[in-house]
């Protein structure tokens, strides 16, 4: 039994040619798709092509947003969650009703998980083929934890999230690891360190690792990196092809169901890593290694693919599209300027490297936010308040105005 062809359900691939130049026309593809979505439910006539060749998608951000996403005043906390566009709830709508129904096309989920390789190659800034699809970044990186020689030694940085930490100090065998903080993270490693495990941003403050450092330090090591952009992918220019590892969850800047991740793994590291968790989806033709021996896994970094939630994934195929139309570096400056103004009201220093995640520690904030109608949450014993592509200045004020009365 064959699966279908990608382009079935998106054409969206982006092939085995360059990747800058690839990525450029999915990108291009993508965001063309989109505005003729927008121009139909405004009822305006088709713009010129030429016309939606916009490098940074400054210009058409607003009216993709106000057209792509049902609006949720005071929604503050995309670090937790992101908002769904009605496209990711139009398409997990179908599927339950498919499902209720009797008629799931299973084989038609691959063309969705496909387009979700090929949107967050984009996003990520790494190949295609060196993506592979799960369910949760501690599971990557239990597979590459389990996959270290004995009495390897591990950085990580201090206080970051569990599911980054934990795969490794539950390994024993003399693998050890070592914590500093974030900012030093570059200048710890030295000959001795085998590999580093670190979030591009930190989940409880959304302090920001500086990237370039890191890679810089790392390859002139030797060390290995497993970058867990978790809190980072959507906003973040992480040009991760620089990375051994790049671990995304995608429910929360990537605005997706929860149960979808996504991580590419360069090939030289590949060759490094056991499957622990190969089932059929690993396969090479994935509808014919259901049943039996020999182990016929896939050549690249599809071997890692666990079998995919569908309904999940039929949600994050639009969730990312969205993204790579919208363009990484319009959705940063939106984002980091709505922070900026949030940070300033409150007071706190602007940070070295600016992010969107915004914590503070003033007394009754949380209870104040929900007061106001602001959703936000508290971690590390601070409320932390996140801006994406969904926020808009009158959340940040509304926000603003409700910590004003608790100061």
């Amino acid at each position: 039994m064959a699966a279908p062809e990608a382009g079935d359900r998106g054409d969206l691939l982006l092939g085995s040619r360059d990747l800058g130049e690839a990525q450029v026309e999915h990108t291009d593809r993508l965001r063309r798709r989109l505005f003729q979505r927008e121009d139909a439910a405004v009822g305006r006539q088709p713009r010129a092509c030429e016309d939606r060749r916009v490098p940074t998608a400054v210009d058409t951000l607003a009216p993709l947003v106000t057209t792509a996403f049902e609006r949720v005043p005071g929604h503050l906390d995309t670090a937790t969650a992101g908002l769904p566009p009605r496209a990711t709830l139009a398409a997990l709508h179908a599927a339950l009703a498919d499902w209720g129904a009797g008629t799931l096309d299973a084989l038609g989920f691959d063309a969705d998980v496909a387009r979700c390789r090929a949107a967050f190659a984009v996003l990520a800034g790494v190949p295609e083929d060196s993506v592979a699809i799960g369910s949760q970044v501690s599971a990557f990186a239990g597979v590459v934890a389990a996959s270290l020689p004995a009495g390897a030694q591990v950085l990580c940085a201090e206080g970051d999230f569990t599911s980054v930490l934990w795969p490794f100090l539950v390994q024993g065998r003399g693998v050890t690891v070592r914590t500093v903080a974030l900012e030093d993270v570059p200048e710890a490693i030295d000959a001795r360190t085998d590999l580093v495990a670190v979030s591009s941003v930190m989940s409880a403050d959304g302090r920001v690792a500086d990237l370039d450092a890191l890679a810089a330090s790392a390859a002139h090591h030797g060390a290995r990196v497993f970058l867990d952009a978790t809190q980072g992918c959507g906003w973040q220019e992480l040009g991760g092809a620089r990375f051994d590892y790049v671990a995304v969850g995608a429910y929360k800047w990537l605005l997706s169901p929860r149960g979808t991740a996504l991580w590419a793994v360069r090939p030289d590291a590949l060759s490094e890593l056991v499957p622990q968790a190969a089932g059929w989806y690993a396969g090479e033709h994935p509808w014919e290694s259901c049943y039996g021996a020999p182990l016929r896994l896939a050549t690249g970094a599809r071997r890692l693919d666990v079998s995919p939630a569908w309904l999940c994934w039929a949600g994050a195929a639009p969730a990312l599209e969205l993204l790579v139309a919208c363009g990484v570096p319009a959705i940063a400056a939106h984002d980091l300027a709505l922070a900026d103004r949030l940070r300033a009201g409150l007071g706190e220093p602007e940070p070295a490297l600016r992010g969107p995640i915004v914590v503070t520690q003033r007394a009754d904030a949380a209870q104040r936010l929900a007061a106001a109608g602001v959703r936000a949450a508290v971690r590390a014993g601070r409320v932390r308040l996140a801006c994406h592509l969904t926020t808009t200045a009158a959340d940040v004020d509304r926000a603003l105005e409700a910590l004003a009365r608790s100061a």
